[in-house]
């Protein structure tokens, strides 16, 4: 029998602050990211006249950052059979009710400016990013499962795999300050979990193995880097801090701090200096 993992479901989105929630802050002031998102689609409103009235309409024109993601969400969700005007009502309604998605997406943007060395400016991951704008759909798919309407965050899933090529469950929960680089082709199954402070590249494939139903998908610690790639399969554990090389197949338990690499991947070192999520190198092995 495969053994259990502890990691509640509606806890994840209600964690303490990251680690990189605490770096960005002042004396006892929370990080002004929704102040940056204004001032750089600022400049993109000023600077690109193609980019003007877009740069408006989700931004510049929202009294805050939950209305700004509602209006970006609805617009990227709506199609012919759902107009855009239902989505947006259901999208600002999920934020009202779990006011934990705006501030789990305030975590997931700063992740980006801080890993990312491609990101100059806060607008570009909300306005362009389709990782980021797809793991908000998941967040909003994610409370409609658990408030009961499972058509509805079914259809959420669908338009996100159609629209952005990333597939999530659901059901499955994914923590604070998580960043999806580039996202194409990205899978996670029903009964995964996705601890804080994550990194995940594209192709990357959290499954089961096709051999078991109920509790059959991996459970991704907080820390974890997982590299172009890497599939991932069946109910076992990746350890905090712990990095999956790229091209890898993981089919057994990867310890904390340990880093993977290989088909079937192999212990080929360890972490020395916290978590790999942060610090995005992809050497193998650790120095």
């Amino acid at each position: 029998m495969p053994h259990e993992h502890r990691l509640p479901e509606r806890t994840l989105l209600k964690a303490a602050p990251t680690p990189l929630e605490i770096e960005r802050r002042g004396p006892g002031a929370p990080a002004d990211v929704w102040g940056a998102l204004v001032d750089h689609a600022g400049r993109i409103a000023r600077d690109e006249p193609l980019l003007t009235r877009l740069a408006r309409h989700w931004i510049l024109s929202k009294p805050d950052f939950a209305t700004a993601l509602g209006a970006m969400l609805a617009d990227k969700m709506s199609c012919e059979m759902t107009p855009r005007d239902t989505v947006a009502e259901l999208v600002a309604q999920a934020i009202t009710d779990e006011p934990d998605i705006a501030a789990a997406t305030l975590a997931d943007l700063s992740a980006i400016l801080e890993r990312d060395p491609a990101v100059v400016g806060a607008a570009h991951p909300f306005m362009f990013f389709k990782g980021f704008q797809a793991l908000q759909v998941h967040r909003i798919s994610h409370h409609l499962w658990h408030a009961g309407r499972h058509d509805a965050a079914l259809f959420f899933q669908s338009r996100s795999a159609e629209v952005f090529g990333v597939d999530i469950h659901p059901a499955a929960p994914l923590g604070r300050g998580v960043m999806l680089d580039h996202g194409t082709g990205l899978v996670v199954g029903e009964t995964a979990a996705i601890g804080n402070d994550v990194s995940i590249l594209q192709k990357v494939t959290l499954g089961g193995t096709g051999k078991v139903t109920g509790d059959r998908h991996p459970k991704v610690r907080d820390g974890v880097l997982l590299s172009a790639g890497a599939i991932v399969l069946g109910n076992i554990e990746i350890g905090r801090n712990a990095k999956v090389g790229a091209g890898s197949v993981v089919l057994h338990d990867v310890p904390p701090c340990a880093t993977v690499a290989g088909v079937p991947a192999r212990i080929v070192g360890w972490c020395k200096q916290g978590a790999p999520s942060l610090s995005m190198n992809h050497d193998l092995p650790d120095e």
